[in-house]
């Protein structure tokens, strides 16, 4: 079991952008998801295995934002002066204890509002990276409450039959990995998962 630290801070400056994903400045985390949010930087990850399985995490109870709903494997914000493949790879570190060969797929721009809690408007990147089979993650408890390997068949219910249980970034880039990169993403080649612990 790994010495597990906070990877997540308030004040951290998120990177805002316009909707090419140009830098127009920055702002704390906490400010830039105040009401209806500020657009910014952010990714999504999704770990998938060989026999199309794919790593589910169930969010911290902690989160102000969607906290204890399901969402995908990995997910966060560049850093100020961090690339996006700095980024995902420790971001998977951080919060799984393990790295993988990630892929590119798309960018896409949202916003959600989660009651008065604030919102998420994200200008989002997403990655894919396939494991040979599902592997045991040591997660960080600071961000994740509970994880399982899931056949993408039982994603698809869960996403029907309890949509007030996960995350609505996690919905849309599901419909799209379903449909539009659905053969990317089979005919990726599974990498062995590397322990960061």
């Amino acid at each position: 079991m790994k010495n597990h630290k906070t990877v997540s801070f308030d004040n951290e400056p998120l990177i805002l952008v316009d909707a090419d994903d140009n830098v127009t400045g920055y702002e704390t985390k906490v400010k830039a998801h105040v009401g209806e949010g500020l657009l910014h930087r952010a990714f999504s990850i999704f770990l998938f295995t060989e026999d199309d399985q794919v790593l589910l995490q169930q969010r911290s109870g902690k989160k102000p934002l969607w906290p204890l709903y399901w969402s995908n494997s990995c997910c966060s914000h560049p850093r100020k002066g961090e690339t996006y493949e700095q980024a995902v790879h420790r971001r998977l570190r951080e919060e799984l204890a393990v790295d993988v060969d990630l892929k590119y797929l798309y960018r896409f721009q949202y916003q959600a509002g989660f009651g008065d809690a604030g919102s998420e408007h994200e200008l989002c990147s997403v990655f894919v990276g396939k494991a040979p089979a599902p592997v045991r993650v040591d997660v960080n408890p600071s961000e994740i409450a509970a994880w399982r390997w899931m056949p993408s068949a039982d994603v698809d219910r869960l996403i029907a039959e309890e949509p007030d249980q996960v995350t609505p970034w996690f919905v849309m880039e599901w419909q799209r990995l379903r449909t539009e990169f659905r053969e990317t993403v089979k005919g990726q080649r599974a990498r062995a998962m590397i322990s960061a612990a």
